[in-house]
């Protein structure tokens, strides 16, 4: 017999787009938003572990930039990633833009969001807080409702402005929806709009992590990825090969 999942809920707050639950199960806690739907998951022993291959995709993202020293995510949710991010990579500053005021408060008290001096929470809408950011050396965008991905990923204007925000150098790491063939959501939108220049990783959750570079000249290196996220195995607990040979041209 396998054991019951037993749910206990933690938080239950009602805000203008619906309804944010904190829920426990075991040894993880879950931020939902809506009927149910799982927004971030969070291993309450470590809560910079990303127990999702779609955070692992875009922690990869950040690995393709040599020395990163400034961030910007767009959508914060439980801030796995974030955190993450602050733990195994260089950074110096970090801003989070989030829609709703209830996300990052009960980040903190729920979810093990650390209140790191590095980082900086805004609360807004990504889509009108963006030309106030400083540039950065990553953005990421992760805009997600409870019915799924925010208008922002499918904005040509705002997806565009994302990458010009982008030091020389820089990346740009978007978790887009996949549809039915496996490509991205807007896949025609997103040729056009980065000139084909960018790099896709699919993962089982249903989503294509897409990567993309600040400028046409530049170029991902494989070999120093795979270099970075070997060094990186031991610290994660994880291996990220197996998603680094997923990386294929866009589609």
């Amino acid at each position: 017999m396998t054991e019951e999942r037993v749910e206990h809920l933690l938080a239950e707050v009602q805000d203008e787009f619906g309804v944010i639950r904190v829920l426990e199960v075991a040894d993880y806690r879950f931020l939902e938003f809506g009927d149910a739907i799982e927004q971030s998951c969070v291993f309450t022993a470590d809560p910079s572990w990303l127990e999702y291959d779609y955070t692992r995709a875009m922690l990869i993202g950040a690995l393709c930039h040599e020395q990163p020293e400034s961030a910007l995510f767009l959508g914060l949710g439980a801030g796995t990633l974030t955190q993450a991010c602050l733990k195994f990579l260089p950074l110096e500053d970090v801003e989070a833009i989030e829609l709703r005021p209830d996300v990052p408060r009960l980040a903190i008290e729920y979810l093990g969001l650390d209140d790191d001096p590095r980082l900086y929470i805004r609360v807004g809408d990504a889509l009108e807080l963006l030309p106030t950011a400083e540039p950065a050396d990553l953005i990421f965008v992760d805009l997600y409702t409870d019915v799924g991905p925010g208008v922002g990923h499918l904005a040509w204007s705002f997806l565009g402005d994302c990458q010009k925000h982008l030091n020389p150098g820089g990346w740009l790491v978007i978790n887009q929806w996949a549809t039915d063939d496996g490509k991205p959501l807007g896949a025609a939108l997103l040729r056009g709009l980065y000139h084909r220049h960018y790099w896709e990783l699919p993962v089982k959750e249903g989503n294509v992590i897409l990567i993309v570079p600040a400028d046409l000249d530049q170029a991902l290196d494989m070999q120093a990825l795979t270099a970075r996220a070997e060094a990186l195995a031991p610290k994660l607990g994880y291996s990220l090969q197996s998603l680094i040979n997923s990386i294929r041209p866009a589609t």
